[in-house]
């Protein structure tokens, strides 16, 4: 599609890091003195950052609510074999989604953010990339499912289904993040809580109906995913003052620009859902569904180091001086690790407990699971926050590196420990290569800080003019 000659291709100036820390600290009270000096908290109480953050967190604590309801529903309607087929469904609807991202998930909110002009082109590569490019790939993918079906991990209607997630899944993780660009957090948090609920209202009509079944449940929140999708895109839509277009141009600049932060999240969700598709290959969709229920709440918990890292990239970004980052960072970790190792602590003697009342007694192995989880949900949350102090000097190729080295370990580890341990071997290896990955981010955070490196002067983002096709 093709802008109007007039329009031309928008021009965007070189922007550099140290400008916009400038323009930050200036316009925040906030950002202009991250520390526990008096006055810190007033500050902190007039930030419009702070504001946006805590409308975020709350609606994300709403979000696990209802997830833990979800979650709980599910898995006593399904059983633990038919929670397995479901997670396992689910996995490879996450794994296509982050394959397919390459990055625009974090340049698309940056470019917004810095040029609202840059929407419709946006927008228009987020349609095409997603619907186009990546729908193709997923109808690829079901072809060679179907000639090879000892390759799937799922059949019928269910593989259907999981792939044809990918393509609108990955469309509206992209429309949330133009979203929170051009500052539409509202409305951000307003679709994802509906998404959520909806998911509910589905199941309840589902069991209503008594059509209970791993495909039904995967109808439902791919429903809900639609509905979300139509309207976090008619919402952006209506902000447009040009037509839609799409750029090859601010798609490659895109690309540049987030690979980095695509590899490093790419690394990361292999870990995190690749040991439950091994559990159903080694194991069996029994031990996957226990298994999907230990993640599932480790995964409620880490909800605290994942929204302080939200907050700390920002504050540590704006910050000028290398002593005053790494100060903040230790602080926030220390905290951060005292609450968290609280509630693991807690959560772990309960295990069993929780297990029982909220998913019944024929999920009582998952308390195990999860107990061998929690140790790397702790080191986990901790390298979640320290290594923003990294990630504030523009995500090293170090960090990149670290991950990689540890999907290779973990992937290694869990092929030998599934078959002769099963569920608590994979968790066991999960804690350790998250451990691994905490010692090499403080080794890097170490040695960084010790060359007192400065905050870089500049960063190439995009080049200097995009042009519409």
């Amino acid at each position: 599609m093709r802008l109007p000659e007039s329009a031309g291709g928008p021009v965007i100036a070189a922007l550099t890091q140290r400008s916009n820390r400038n323009k930050m600290a200036t316009t925040d009270p906030l950002l202009r003195d991250a520390t526990w000096a008096p006055g810190f908290f007033q500050r902190l109480a007039k930030s419009a950052f702070f504001g946006k953050v805590a409308e975020t967190y709350v609606t994300q604590i709403s979000l696990i609510a209802i997830g833990m309801v979800t979650t709980v529903c599910v898995a006593r309607m399904l059983g633990p074999e038919g929670r397995g087929l479901l997670a396992v469904a689910i996995a490879l609807s996450g794994l296509g989604v982050q394959f397919g991202n390459l990055g625009l998930n974090a340049s698309n909110t940056y470019y917004v953010a810095k040029d609202r002009s840059l929407l419709p082109q946006l927008l228009g590569n987020t349609l095409a990339i997603s619907l186009g490019l990546v729908g193709v790939s997923a109808f690829i993918t079901y072809l060679v499912f179907y000639g090879r079906p000892q390759w799937a991990p799922v059949h019928g209607n269910l593989l259907i289904l999981a792939l044809a997630w990918v393509p609108f899944g990955l469309a509206y993780m992209l429309l949330q993040n133009l979203l929170l660009g051009v500052q539409e957090v509202r409305a951000y948090n307003k679709i994802e809580l509906v998404s959520k609920l909806l998911v509910l209202v589905f199941i309840g009509l589902i069991l209503l109906s008594g059509l209970v079944s791993p495909v039904m449940m995967f109808l439902a929140f791919f429903a809900a995913l639609l509905i979300s999708f139509v309207w976090a895109f008619w919402r952006l839509y209506d902000l447009l003052d040009q037509p839609l277009a799409v750029s090859a141009a601010l798609f490659g600049s895109n690309v540049r620009l987030g690979i980095k932060a695509y590899l490093i999240c790419l690394f990361y969700f292999i870990v995190l859902k690749s040991d439950i598709l091994l559990i159903k290959y080694f194991a069996g969709a029994v031990d996957a569904g226990y298994y999907s229920v230990a993640t599932a709440v480790s995964g409620y918990l880490a909800t605290l180091p994942t929204v302080v890292a939200a907050i700390l990239f920002p504050t540590l970004s704006a910050m000028t001086k290398v002593e005053e980052k790494l100060r903040m960072a230790k602080r926030a970790t220390i905290g951060t690790g005292a609450l968290l190792g609280l509630l693991l602590l807690v959560a772990s003697f309960s295990a069993k407990l929780i297990v029982r009342i909220l998913f019944g007694k024929a999920f009582l192995p998952a308390a195990t699971a999860f107990i061998w989880l929690a140790p790397g949900a702790f080191f986990l949350g901790i390298e979640a926050v320290i290594v923003q102090f990294l990630n504030s000097f523009g995500y090293p190729k170090s960090v990149v590196g670290v991950w990689f080295a540890v999907v290779l370990l973990n992937l290694g580890a869990n092929v030998i420990a599934i078959p002769r341990y099963g569920i608590a071997g994979a968790a066991a290896v999960s804690s350790f290569s998250y451990l691994v990955v905490l010692l090499a981010i403080l080794g890097l955070v170490r040695g960084h800080s010790s060359k007192g490196s400065p905050v870089p002067a500049e960063s190439h983002l995009m080049q200097p003019e995009v042009r519409s096709l």
